[in-house]
């Protein structure tokens, strides 16, 4: 399942938002997992919430940089 979404990813690496350049794709993924990250922490006492509003954050995060 891996390998296939990452051979989905190298195929389709021009019109998700990586075009721009590998230094600008890596400043945005590390951007969108560093608050990612921040959201789990703030919520750490209630778990569940934590992990949905992390991965929420990196979904609607990536989305963003591949579609604008």
């Amino acid at each position: 399942m891996r390998l296939a979404w990452f051979s989905w990813l190298v195929r389709n690496f021009g019109g998700y938002g990586f075009s721009d350049g590998p230094l600008r794709a890596a400043i945005g993924a590390g951007a969108v997992l560093l608050t990612a990250f921040l959201v789990r922490i703030t919520l750490h006492r209630h778990r569940p919430a934590a992990v949905a509003a992390a991965g929420l954050t990196c979904a609607l995060g990536f989305g963003w940089l591949a579609f604008h």
